[in-house]
């Protein structure tokens, strides 16, 4: 875990050092998230938001990276029995570091790359539920985007959890493969200064 975070702080210092420009800008939008995989039953999509800064560094033509830091209340809902209903709700402070290339004149952009997810707060039904969730997340996002006008765009991302939301004994990859993680799609709005 360590060295991924120093390897991405690596990178983003590289970028800045050598980046032609920077632009900065801030983000916010919709979240449709759920949790996957696991023993997790009868769950429902869970609406949040996400709002904070991105940096989108000009590194060679068409190609950039934009690091983002994201406050992001995820989640999901579950039917439990005698029809009653709980909520799951997952803050964390998410942090991408993206891949993007602009395809069409600086206007329609696809981007990947991967997320470190810092958990905020963990409740269940509102109860405080984070001593039963890990305190990081890692993720992988597939995203496009369109810009309106220079500073103006909008963009539509995939976040699909690579690391268990809980912190259930997990023995062998099997059980990691179908442990319960974070879905999460997200429909943005960002200006850029």
């Amino acid at each position: 875990m360590k060295k991924i975070i120093l390897s991405a702080i690596a990178i983003m210092a590289f970028a800045f050092a050598n980046a032609q420009s920077t632009r900065f800008g801030v983000k916010g939008g919709l979240n449709i998230s759920n949790v996957v995989g696991g023993d997790v039953e009868n769950n429902k999509t869970l609406v949040g938001f996400h709002i904070g800064g991105l940096a989108e560094i000009h590194v060679v033509e068409k190609f950039f990276i934009q690091p983002e830091l994201l406050f992001s209340a995820q989640g999901a809902k579950f039917d439990g029995p005698f029809g009653t209903d709980g909520d799951l709700k997952l803050n964390y402070l998410n942090i991408p570091v993206l891949a993007k290339y602009y395809i069409v004149d600086n206007k329609f952009s696809v981007e990947a790359g991967p997320q470190l997810g810092i958990l905020l707060s963990s409740k269940l039904d509102g109860e405080d539920f984070k001593d039963y969730t890990r305190s990081t997340d890692l993720g992988f996002n597939l995203g496009a985007g369109y810009n309106f006008t220079d500073n103006f765009s909008v963009g539509l991302r995939y976040t699909i959890g690579l690391s268990p939301i809980t912190d259930n004994d997990i023995d062998d990859s099997e059980e990691y493969y179908d442990s319960a993680k974070n879905s999460n799609l997200q429909l943005s709005l960002a200006y850029k200064f």
